[in-house]
């Protein structure tokens, strides 16, 4: 997106991308259909960033969700909202829309230059790069930093540019997991029966803050897209404390009194768990949560009173005993701080320098809110770019 701009600014411009082609990370996005941006309103949008919200602000609004679904609209992909707001392209994968952008910067002039992995500076300033043939040594009057996050470092963002700018004195907030799943010390019963089942409809609570939503468990945690919206919280209590509670309600739109009403009539000769099913409306993988929580507590599920049993369904608590790894995530949290840039996106340390994405402190859930930042902020470095050449 920066080349893009610069290139449409009268800039001559070259791609220096450390894999063999361009946007394997995007393409890895479009995997589950390629979600863009968002349609809920921008002050409702912009909230979920967070405190990087107001550095994020002017970028977002210069090149906004309307403007990115033009964008794509332009490039041959009409995109659609979906039930839950989400945009996507009607296509519903990231190759055509890809496949178009490149052939428009290829018409406006930009080069590509693929296995080429920055390295820093030469003694006279000059970029660096670990190409093909050995050293390439480039001579720029601008360079926009587009290097990624930490995780998935086999699509090319490795997270080892921190160490280059901070060796320059740039502040850098260390990188760390987002959107990621959680580690959970399951019992040996319950991973093998329910590995790779869903958990529908439920509410996840960490203190004051509560999503709804869908998690998955896997065979040694819990992830998904309730799971992402609360990562910041849960991996921040887990960093700190070395372990997080969090509280699962299979049944929300249920109060206690109402649960503690289906859960009186008698059993007869059912299970405990066909009547918690029947009662309750419960899946098996959340009866089985139950389950883990009475094990926890020392007392046999059995022995829990009707009033004791609602109580539990809308308040499963879940130990969480740690952050899947980076090089797992869907994102990454942590990067330049923003005040080492100034308004144009520039490194204050370093002129002619500039950053944009994922590099940046700043996070999002997924929903199409990393798309939209990242597209918004490369697009910015981009007029950066442009404004300080005109005055160089």
């Amino acid at each position: 997106m920066a080349a893009e701009v610069q290139a449409q600014g009268g800039a001559r411009v070259t791609v220096y991308d450390a894999m063999p082609s361009a946007g394997r990370k995007f393409l890895m996005a479009g995997r589950g259909g390629l979600n863009l941006t968002h349609s809920e309103p921008l002050s409702e949008f912009m909230a979920r960033y967070r405190e990087a919200a107001p550095k994020l602000q002017a970028a977002i609004e210069a090149f906004s969700p309307e403007a990115l679904r033009a964008w794509s609209e332009a490039l041959g992909e009409p995109t659609f909202v979906g039930t839950s707001g989400r945009v996507f392209p009607k296509a519903f994968k990231a190759s055509p829309l890809l496949r178009a952008w490149l052939r428009r910067l290829d018409a406006s002039g930009v080069r590509f230059a693929f296995r080429h992995r920055w390295t820093g500076w030469d003694d006279e300033g000059r970029l660096v790069f670990r190409a093909p043939d050995g050293v390439a040594v480039v001579t720029a009057n601008a360079t926009v930093l587009a290097l990624g996050g930490a995780s998935w470092p086999r699509l090319g963002s490795d997270g080892s540019w921190a160490d280059i700018l901070a060796a320059k004195g740039v502040a850098i907030s260390k990188l760390r997991p987002a959107n990621s799943g959680f580690t959970v010390a399951w019992s040996d019963v319950f991973r093998d029966r329910f590995e790779g089942q869903p958990l529908k409809g439920v509410a996840l609570t960490i203190g004051a803050h509560t999503v709804r939503g869908e998690a998955m468990i896997t065979r040694s945690g819990i992830e998904g897209g309730a799971i992402y919206a609360l990562s910041a919280e849960l991996r921040e209590a887990v960093l700190s404390l070395g372990q997080a509670t969090l509280l699962i309600a299979l049944r929300p739109d249920l109060d206690a009194a109402a649960l503690t009403t289906r859960l009186s009539g008698t059993r007869g000769k059912q299970s405990l768990a066909n009547f918690l099913r029947k009662a309750a409306q419960l899946s098996p993988v959340g009866i089985g949560l139950m389950q883990e929580a009475a094990i926890v507590s020392g007392r046999p599920l059995a022995a829990f009173s009707p009033a004791e049993l609602a109580q539990l369904i809308n308040a499963i608590p879940v130990q969480l005993t740690g952050v899947a790894p980076i090089d797992r995530a869907i994102s990454t949290a942590g990067g330049i701080t923003f005040d080492e840039l100034d308004g144009r996106f520039m490194l204050r340390k370093l002129p002619g320098m500039f950053a944009a994405g994922e590099m940046l402190e700043w996070e999002a859930p997924t929903g199409g809110y990393l798309l939209q930042a990242s597209f918004a902020t490369g697009a910015a470095a981009g007029r950066g770019v442009l404004a300080w050449l005109a005055r160089s």
